[in-house]
């Protein structure tokens, strides 16, 4: 007989659904003093009860209950049993109580389990207390009850039929079963916040699964998708189903009294925002909801085990996946606010300028109005890639983010993190700064008047412009501005690409390696062109304030596939920016390839350039780089003190005369550079 392995788990608050229904008759027969007497009382009761409310006390909230099985809902979380206790027998001292039956009750406790290794080293204790994972997992045996409109409550079980026996599953078995679940239940994130609470020994069904929304079609659409989910037709067994609104204390009498209840959201009538959409509607709402988030349904990761909001354990059926205990956390986790830890950051104006210069821009990356972070860690870009990477995979479960990558800058690490509302971001914050070596710390409102778009990779050589990742910006004046020169050698003169270059402090020697690597893995990818080591022939790549950098390119057909390599780029040794970091105004070549016999003319040529160069006002540095393995590929960088200066030069007789004797020496069409 094989005995079945068991998921570590740890418990937390003890939790009372409280379900009560008024005797109509006796209330609407009682004297008006009775009446009084009982709204007072049982107001201050419920308000004692939700101002409690913190990460050391618990919880509370009560619901007005929709349909015939109850009339009120008081949800409490505790620390101890002690605690519950006192509540229940607070309330049946008050005068409310005695024109209340209870019609059902269901005592349980917080729960934590997992699956995945991450899961199991927080339940040994084997991570670090101040860690966001740590805080997180805390977060969710700990919840905090959101502020949605509505509640949905039902208990369930794990089936034990001969032929469907959840407990007769193998360990990994349960764990697939529990990954597929959640990847359904993350699909409603930021729609429906859930708590999972166990209840095996203590009540009649295994588990309580509250569910809260403010669209209560949410709670219907997410538990209908995943009835055809294995784990639940096959594996569960559901109770009945219990809805509810949230009700302040303070709107007792009124409720009592027959009044509308006035919600968050509603209107003066009281009358809330729960009607269900018409078709139409709900298709514009998935629409808008994708065109801001990149995908619908992304706010709080909602049937996944190490999500935040209290998600349920992996043995209850409701998404138990432990995928997201991988990472260290979740910002603005409505049923279970972790504490974020050191999450302070200076307010300054011209983030979206530094976002700008780290390739981060708007209109491409973000539309504008948001509002950024930006973290400087000492730890260089490949140690911070995978932390990095973790706390991405997990905030991309919320509507409200919007981007979060490392780059690597001036021989640092710069983190930044995007979202639409500010409150999201300072959440997020606390998570940023647990990352290694995090110094200054900043954040700010992007896309404010006169901010973005200062010093970028703008411009060009041999009329090719690497533009600001935007058609609706800088990138088209300047194009414009290069075509009415006469020298802008774009299609159909040329082929247009789009590039994200790194610059590193390691030697070629010690890059071509990894790079080989990163080449055979983006083989396969859409899109991608090439991906080569280059070294400086003539002249100094200033723009990154190094002479001696060695860039790495990686070419691509289209600008977000480009982007998608970057954080592999950044993770290479030594690496010290992208282009376009850094002051000035950065510029990049096309990409040439010279015929062989032009090929020592070229770079002679280019000398004479480079001379010229150095005499024009604002020019900083330029150079040529040659691709390591094929001398005739070649690339121009360069930096200016800003776009004005570079723009004076593309524009002079001699800049003219270098293009038209360029067409001569190159082997095939030109490929134009537009930086990622």
């Amino acid at each position: 007989m094989v005995r079945r392995e068991a998921p570590l788990t740890t418990e937390g608050w003890y939790a009372l659904h409280d379900f009560r229904t008024i005797d109509w008759d006796a209330w609407s027969e009682a004297p008006r003093r009775r009446k009084d007497a009982a709204v007072e009382e049982g107001r201050d009761f419920l308000e004692a009860a939700t101002a409690v409310g913190d990460a050391e006390n618990g919880d509370s909230a009560v619901y007005a209950m929709l349909g015939h099985e109850a009339d009120l809902l008081v949800v409490h979380l505790r620390p101890t049993t002690a605690d519950l206790d006192a509540l229940e027998r607070r309330f049946e001292r008050t005068a409310l109580a005695r024109f209340t039956e209870r019609t059902e009750s269901f005592v349980s406790v917080t729960e934590a389990s997992g699956y995945s290794e991450r899961a199991r080293e927080f339940l040994k204790g084997e991570l670090d207390e101040n860690s966001g994972l740590a805080k997180y997992m805390r977060s969710r045996i700990e919840p905090e009850i959101p502020d949605a409109e509505h509640v949905s409550f039902y208990p369930m079980d794990k089936r034990r039929d001969p032929e469907y026996n959840w407990y007769d599953l193998p360990f990994e078995e349960r764990a697939e079963h529990m990954d597929a679940h959640g990847e359904i239940g993350r699909e409603y994130a930021g729609k429906v916040t859930q708590m999972i609470t166990g209840a095996i020994g203590i009540d009649d069904w295994e588990w309580g699964v509250t569910l809260w929304a403010d669209d209560l079609t949410d709670v219907k659409e997410l538990l209908y998708e995943m009835r055809f989910d294995p784990s639940s037709s096959k594996y569960a067994e559901f109770g009945p189903f219990w809805v509810g609104r949230r009700m302040a204390p303070d709107d007792l009498g009124a409720y009592l009294a027959g009044d509308p209840i006035a919600v968050e959201g509603g209107d003066e009538s009281g009358v809330g925002t729960d009607r269900a959409p018409t078709p139409e509607a709900a298709a514009e709402r998935e629409a808008d909801s994708a065109d801001a988030a990149g995908h619908p349904h992304e706010e709080t990761t909602e049937h996944s085990d190490d999500t935040p909001a209290g998600h349920p354990p992996a043995e209850t059926g409701h998404g138990g996946t432990d995928e997201g205990a991988e990472t260290d956390g979740h910002p603005d986790s409505a049923g279970g606010r972790p504490d974020p830890g050191d999450g302070t950051f200076s307010t300054i104006e011209n983030l979206d300028e530094r976002l700008f210069q780290l390739g981060i821009r708007e209109g491409g990356d973000y539309e504008g109005g948001e509002f950024g972070l930006l973290f400087y860690s000492d730890a260089d870009a490949e140690e911070l890639s995978e932390d990095v990477a973790g706390l991405r995979e997990n905030f991309e479960h919320y509507d409200r983010h919007v981007t979060t990558v490392v780059r690597a800058s001036g021989g640092r690490s710069a983190v930044a993190s995007v979202w639409t509302a500010e409150d999201a971001a300072e959440t997020a914050a606390g998570f940023l700064g647990d990352l290694p070596g995090v110094g200054e710390r900043y954040g700010g409102v992007l896309g404010e008047e006169g901010s973005a778009g200062g010093g970028s990779a703008d411009a060009s050589h041999e009329g090719s412009t690497t533009e600001a990742s935007t058609d609706e910006q800088t990138a088209p004046s300047v194009r414009d501005e290069l075509a009415e020169a006469g020298v802008y050698a774009g299609q159909p003169h040329g082929e247009d690409v789009s590039a994200l270059v790194v610059y590193s402090e390691a030697a070629a020697e010690e890059l071509a390696e990894p790079v080989a690597a990163l080449r055979d893995r983006f083989a396969d990818a859409e899109g991608h062109v090439r991906t080569s080591v280059y070294e400086p022939a003539v002249g100094e790549v200033t723009a990154v304030g190094d002479s001696e950098a060695t860039a790495v390119v990686s070419l691509w057909e289209h600008e977000d596939d480009a982007e998608s390599a970057a954080d592999a780029l950044t993770a290479l040794p030594g690496v010290l920016g992208r282009a376009g970091e850094g002051d000035g105004f950065g510029t990049m070549g096309m990409f040439y390839r010279v015929k062989p016999d032009y090929r020592e003319e070229f770079v002679e040529t280019f000398g004479t350039v480079g001379e010229l160069l150095a005499d024009m006002d604002g020019h900083r540095g330029t150079a040529l780089l040659v691709n390591d393995d094929e001398e005739t590929d070649m690339f121009i960088a360069s930096n200016w003190d800003d776009r004005e200066d570079a723009m004076a030069f593309f524009r002079s007789d001699a800049f003219r005369e270098t293009v038209e004797w360029g067409r001569e020496v190159l082997a095939d069409q030109p490929r134009h550079v537009f930086l990622a």
